[in-house]
């Protein structure tokens, strides 16, 4: 007896079952984009900060450091920078569970620390890298499914 067409006798165990399931999710770009933003943002904004210096004491020059700071053209496109990385979260959350996409903004906090140690001389500590290891071994074991 033959088997019916377009019917299978018996199944290839390497061949996934559902193509879809072994595609990325092209939505984590998303969550990329809005990581590698974030990180932009914050280490403009304290390269700038490290250039105006300390925030003055009195009320009025502290009004006028912030003015200084928020015209600043490298902190305004940081702020867009965040703007943009707003706009790719909601982007993300459209199509992710909150719960597997949020995770994996944690690594804003590895490239902080690896980028602030590179740029801005800021030591990295044992204990620093014991928690970026922490962090990275968060992010390996909550994308499990």
């Amino acid at each position: 007896m033959d088997a019916p067409r377009g019917k299978r006798l018996w199944r290839d165990p390497h061949r996934p079952r559902d193509l879809e399931a072994r595609r990325m999710n092209p939505y984590y770009g998303f969550v990329a984009v809005t990581v590698i933003l974030t990180v932009y943002a914050q280490m403009i904004v304290k390269w700038q900060v490290g250039k105006a210096g300390h925030l003055p004491s009195g009320t009025s020059a502290r009004l006028h450091y912030l003015g200084h700071i928020l015209l600043n053209p490298w902190v305004i496109s940081a702020l867009l920078g965040g703007l943009l990385a707003a706009f790719s979260w909601i982007a993300a959350l459209s199509r992710l569970e909150l719960s597997r996409a949020y995770p994996l903004t944690a690594a804003s906090f590895v490239l902080i620390v690896v980028l602030s140690a590179i740029f801005f001389d800021e030591r990295l500590t044992p204990f620093k890298v014991a928690g970026v290891l922490l962090i990275v071994l968060g992010l390996i074991v909550g994308s499990q499914t």
